[in-house]
C-alpha cells in the first residue's frame, strides 16, 4: 500500500501500481491515473493508521484510518490483498 499511497502523491503510475493484480492494472493505467490526478485541489495521501482486517477464503482485506493533506477529515482506506504466483498484490482499494 506504502507504493501505491506514495506513487499516487508523485504522480508516478509504475510505482502507483507495483504491487497491483493485473485486473487492477487494466482498470488503473496510465491515462486513468492522469485523469484521476487532475482533480482540483490537489490532494495528498499523508497518515495511514491500520484499523482492522479480514480474512476471506482467497484474499485478505484491509481497512485504514486515512488523512490526506487538505483537511483533518478521516477517511477509510481499504485494500483487498490476494497472493499471485507468491506474491501479496493489491486487487482491489478504495479510498473515501
Amino acid at each position: 500500500m506504502d507504493n501505491c499511497l506514495e506513487g499516487s502523491n508523485e504522480g508516478d503510475h509504475k510505482k502507483h501500481t507495483k504491487h497491483f493484480t493485473n485486473r487492477m492494472k487494466s482498470i488503473v493505467t496510465s491515462e486513468e491515473l492522469k485523469r484521476q490526478l487532475l482533480i482540483e485541489p490537489k490532494i495528498y495521501w499523508t497518515k495511514r493508521e491500520f484499523v482492522c482486517l479480514f480474512r476471506r477464503s482467497d484474499s485478505v482485506g484491509i481497512v485504514w484510518k486515512q488523512k490526506t493533506s487538505s483537511s483533518n477529515d478521516e477517511l477509510i482506506n481499504q485494500a483487498i490483498f490476494k497472493e499471485v504466483e507468491g506474491k501479496i498484490l493489491i486487487d482491489h482499494c478504495m479510498i473515501c
